[in-house]
């Protein structure tokens, strides 16, 4: 398998994973079976859109690391 072959494998598998991950995300809005407030929602994509800007930065600045945790309350 060619390089150009695995990157491809590979970031459709996880760039799908991602997506639907984002979708479960999203899922969370129904305030029916959830309670929370507009500040758990900037905490969320807040940190969200810092690891997609970490993501992105890695391919133009490689050595970029980034910490994938997530902790509401401050915690990213």
């Amino acid at each position: 398998m060619s390089k150009r072959e695995k990157f491809t494998k590979l970031a459709e598998s996880r760039v799908s994973k991602a997506l639907k991950e984002l979708q479960l995300i999203g899922n969370l809005s129904n305030r029916s079976a959830y309670e929370y407030d507009e500040e758990d929602v900037k905490q969320i994509f807040k940190a969200l859109q810092k690891a997609l800007d970490s993501a992105k930065s890695r391919f133009t600045e490689p050595g970029v690391a980034s910490n994938p945790v997530f902790r509401l309350g401050g915690g990213s």
